[in-house]
Order: structure tokens, then C-alpha cells, then sequence
């Protein structure tokens, strides 16, 4: 399928879930987080899930790297260049909604993308191969091509892998990992 019909289609299956279904399912997908072999990593990138969209809720991540006392890491975006500014979430960190409803840091410390080593990439759908459809901006693009390649990129998805996306850009970063309520993809 191409990226606009997945996009699409994805979106109306998140459309339907109900708050109980989100809240279990987001907590599954921490837990499998778990049995990864990354938490020997400094700098975790977190998105700040969108409530309004149905997205994974990454407030039980958040506690997890908490327990760990793992820095972590948040954006604000920039729409008009499509870049984002890094941020370390701390106690006194205030976040505000932007007109897309991302909760983001107001201000705060600013972390450079090379001191990054695990990121959390928000998406609505992924195939077999570690490739992902987002929201269709491309700031996640953008961001991931910047990282370090020892980065690790985690997907984190209420959905199974799809068998291709067609429409796959040579510029799109793939995924490391893509983790599901069920599943770990290992690319």
C-alpha cells in the first residue's frame, strides 16, 4: 500500500479505540520495552504522545526511564523549517500544547541530537522491513537522519507490520525496532 492509504486507514483504526484499550495496550508495549538491550544507554528522545490522535501514551515509558534515572529527552518543532529543538525533561520543565496539540517544553536546556542514543519515534504504521509511515511532515525524517548511526530508532505501534509500503523515499530512515502490545520487529 502507499503511505497516503496507510496513513488513512491506520488513523480510522486508531479513531475507534477506546481509552481502555489505549491505556492497556500502551502498557503492554512498555513492558516489552523491558526485554530490550538498551538500558545501558544515557540519552532516551521521548515524544510527547497526542492525545487527540490516539497515539501510544508514552507516560508509562516516561516512568520506566524514571525508575531507570535516565535522561530524557523532548522536542519542540518548528514548522516552518520542519526542525526540532531538543530539550532534557526535568521536574521543572513546562510543557504547552502547540495548534497540532503536541504537548512541548517551553523552554529549558537544550540537548544536542549527537548526544542522543535511543529515540522513540511516534507512527501510524510500519512494514517488515523497519520502514514507517508518520504523519506526512517529515520531521521525524529530518530529525533520524541527523542521529548518529549507533542511534537506536524504536517504533512503537498498536498495529502489526504491514508487508511493504510501496512508496518507500531513499531518505527515509528505517527503524531498529518496532514494538506492538504483542511483538517485538527486530529490523
Amino acid at each position: 500500500m502507499l503511505k497516503r492509504e496507510l496513513r488513512l486507514q491506520y488513523k480510522n483504526l486508531r479513531q475507534q479505540l477506546g481509552d481502555n484499550a489505549i491505556a492497556e495496550m500502551s502498557l503492554a508495549i512498555s513492558n516489552q520495552l523491558l526485554s530490550l538491550p538498551i538500558w545501558e544507554k544515557t540519552y532516551y528522545h521521548v515524544f510527547l504522545s497526542i492525545a487527540e490522535n490516539k497515539e501510544v501514551d508514552t507516560e508509562y515509558l516516561l516512568h520506566i526511564l524514571a525508575g531507570k534515572d535516565k535522561e530524557v529527552v523532548v522536542s519542540k518543532s518548528e514548522f516552518e523549517t520542519r526542525q526540532m529543538t531538543h530539550y532534557l525533561l526535568t521536574d521543572g520543565t513546562k510543557l504547552r500544547k502547540n495548534s497540532y496539540h503536541i504537548p512541548e517544553p517551553v523552554d529549558g536546556l537544550e540537548v544536542p541530537v549527537a548526544k542522543i542514543d535511543v529515540v522513540f519515534v511516534p507512527l501510524v504504521a510500519f512494514d517488515i522491513k523497519g520502514n514507517r509511515v508518520g504523519y506526512g511532515k517529515g520531521f521525524y525524517d529530518v530529525f533520524l537522519s541527523e542521529c548518529r548511526t549507533d542511534t537506536v530508532k524504536i517504533g512503537l505501534s498498536f498495529f502489526e507490520a504491514e508487508q511493504a509500503i510501496e512508496d518507500v523515499f531513499e531518505k527515509d530512515v528505517k527503524l531498529d525496532y518496532c514494538i506492538t502490545p504483542n511483538r517485538i520487529y527486530e529490523f
